[in-house]
Order: structure tokens, then C-alpha cells, then sequence
């Protein structure tokens, strides 16, 4: 079963922010540079969530990753204000 996850972070060392940023375009679509959408499995968003962990530095406590878990209606209810328009791209199934 496919999950439409929004993923955001703040990370402090640009270091680390690059790494997370560049992982995340394995996952889904940057929205903005820190914001992602991501259409992916249970067990790829479990992989993800795992290699974020890893990249993250537990002793700051600036660095956060959130993840929001939109069920179908909250997805086709999105608005956007802007050019960038709203696509997903395989089929989106919640059961």
C-alpha cells in the first residue's frame, strides 16, 4: 500500500542538510528546499525514516525530520498558491 508522506526538516550543519536533502530525492519531490512529498511504500517510508535517523545529529537539538502521514482526502484537498502545480504521479490507495 502506497502512503502520501510530507516531509520536512531543519537541520543546523549544512553538511548534514545537503545529505538529508539529496536522500530525500530518492523518496519523493522537494516542494521547497526543505519540504518534500513523498508517494512511497510502508516499508520505504520505514527505510527512510531509518537513513534520516542515521544522518541526523542526535546532541543537537536544533536538528528535527517531521513526517505527516495525509490520508486521500487531505491530499486532494491541498492548495497551492504559485506556479508549482500538484502531481502524483502512480496511483494513490489508503485502506
Amino acid at each position: 500500500m502506497m502512503q502520501f508522506i510530507l516531509v520536512t526538516y531543519d537541520i543546523e550543519n549544512d553538511r548534514r542538510r545537503t545529505k538529508i536533502h539529496k536522500l530525500l530525492e530518492g523518496y519523493g519531490s522537494a516542494v521547497q528546499y526543505s519540504v518534500f512529498e513523498c508517494l512511497i511504500s510502508e516499508e520505504d517510508y520505514a527505510q527512510l525514516r531509518m537513513r534520516l535517523q542515521k544522518l541526523m545529529d542526535p546532541k543537537n537539538l536544533i536538528d528535527s525530520v517531521r513526517y505527516y502521514v495525509l490520508c486521500r482526502n487531505c491530499v486532494e484537498r491541498v492548495d497551492i498558491d504559485g506556479t508549482r502545480d500538484f502531481v502524483i504521479e502512480s496511483p494513490f490507495i489508503i485502506s
